[in-house]
């Protein structure tokens, strides 16, 4: 099976020149976009290729359930301060103290949970300020904190809320590649962090910066090997032909994962190829089609008895200003990106076919969130896939399984190469990492969220954008 990270590229010359001699030149003084290379996860390499600082505001209650991922990793681990090297004791993390502020940093994860007044917010650059720096080349800072929903009275709240900004803001300053995230972990849910923290340490998250993603006590069981954590689970893959969708079913079947392969019957051949890729099978149907629902059911039922990963990822654009938009332009972006998820979620879920701990994954947008002129059909359906999942997510919670969108940016398929070229350029250069993603980007997404590890982050919609500076 190809690796996806080989998918093939779309040429980004701007970045070629500026990974030159004489482009790195003319980058830095003119103070050019620097889109470096991203360090993508490949099979048997280390988490972290530098050491991981843990740092914790006094109080936290997630500085240890942190030190105990950083151990079941084997990172070479550093601490702050007194809270953290407690912590890192009761994990039985191996960790030395923080001597000098001059060698780089894989990782700089921060309990900030501790934080209870606007007053205590100074902490964030105390224990940043001296060490944000050293953040290296594609390296990460996590911070940890709590929903503000969960906060004990209004002071803590607003402090814990407090820190959005400054995760978006500071991951907007980091350099070489490096994110920033802040995750939101809900009392008593400590224990279903570590999925989590192993997709955003790792080379996996190459292009997920700045986002909040929020984890709650729901079931999450950790798999027996997190390389393989889909092993024995049959998946279900949408528009999987080709692009976006075959990284998809790729990146699941190298975790593991017997994949159904999805798409029209007039992309037959493709789906053949990736279907063969992925020793799975192959389905031609037409997911708008009257008959698809029930047609998709029967085959499930009768070949796996039942499904535990649904990526809808099927979708299609028909742009034009809605002045100038045809009935047609309008009923098939819905038919395809919207209600054919909603059908198929719906006679899946009747039918009682998604097992316990199951999945399921939708692709939506960016657009669907910040919009884009002549794309109302596009975006329109595409936020209606993340309502899609708010409405759901508490169904699925009570069924032990979860739902959740990622919202792809800039992604370097064949649809972005035909773009005009300024448009093009534009997309690329408008995020913190000034560079257009890959398909393997959006599925290593797909993938965590689809990991039975992942079961505490229900009904979020996390965007693969590179941080865009436009509208999200």
């Amino acid at each position: 099976m190809p690796d996806p990270g080989t998918f093939p590229r779309m040429s980004d010359r701007y970045q070629q020149f500026a990974g030159s001699p004489p482009g790195r030149a003319v980058v830095r003084r003119l103070g050019l976009p620097d889109p470096v290379p991203l360090r993508r996860h490949e099979p048997g390499q280390p988490v972290l290729e530098a050491p991981a600082l843990l740092a914790a505001v006094p109080g936290g209650r997630l500085a240890e359930p942190a030190a105990r991922v950083l151990a079941a990793v084997g990172v070479e681990a550093w601490v702050k301060d007194q809270h953290a090297r407690a912590a890192a004791k009761a994990a039985g993390l191996r960790a030395r103290d923080r001597a000098d502020e001059t060698d780089a940093l894989g990782a700089i994860v921060l309990d900030a949970s501790g934080i209870e007044r606007a007053e205590d917010l100074r902490a964030l650059y105390d224990l940043l300020h001296p060490h944000i720096r050293q953040i290296g080349p594609s390296g990460r800072l996590v911070m940890l904190a709590s929903p503000p929903a969960a906060a004990g009275d209004a002071g803590e709240a607003v402090a814990q809320r407090a820190l959005e900004g400054f995760i978006r803001s500071a991951a907007k300053e980091l350099r070489a590649g490096a994110t920033g995230q802040l995750v939101q972990v809900a009392p008593g849910a400590e224990g279903n962090i570590e999925a989590t923290l192993r997709f955003l340490l790792s080379g996996r998250s190459a292009y997920v910066d700045g986002q909040v993603i929020r984890v709650s006590e729901a079931v999450a069981a950790a798999p027996e090997d997190w390389e393989r954590p889909l092993a024995g689970k049959v998946a279900l893959v949408t528009g999987a032909a080709r692009g976006i969708g075959a990284a998809i079913a790729e990146v699941l079947a190298r975790d593991g994962a017997d994949v159904i392969c999805l798409d029209v019957p007039a992309m037959g051949d493709d789906l053949a190829d990736t279907a063969n890729a992925v020793h799975g099978t192959a389905l031609q149907l037409d997911i708008t089609a009257d008959h698809a629902p029930a047609t998709l059911v029967d085959h499930v039922r009768a070949r796996h008895g039942g499904v535990d990963v649904v990526v809808h990822n099927a979708g299609i654009t028909r742009d034009k200003t809605l002045a100038r938009m045809s009935e047609d332009q309008w009923d098939s972006v819905l038919a395809v990106n919207l209600i054919g998820q909603e059908r198929l979620t719906g006679a899946l879920l009747e039918g009682d076919l998604l097992r316990g701990g199951g999945r399921i994954v939708c692709v939506s947008s960016i657009g669907g969130i910040a919009g884009n002129r002549g794309q109302t059909n596009y975006a329109t359906s595409k936020a209606g896939v993340i309502g899609l999942v708010e409405a759901l997510a508490p169904e699925l919670a009570a069924r032990e399984a979860s739902i959740n969108a990622v919202a792809p940016g800039f992604i370097e398929t064949r649809m972005t190469a035909a773009m005009p070229m300024a448009t093009r350029e534009a997309g690329r250069r408008m995020n913190s990492l000034s560079q257009g993603g890959r398909p393997v980007d959006v599925a290593e997404t797909v993938a965590w969220l689809a990991s039975p590890g992942s079961g505490g982050v229900n009904g979020t919609v996390v965007r693969v954008c590179g941080q865009s500076l436009i509208g999200a």
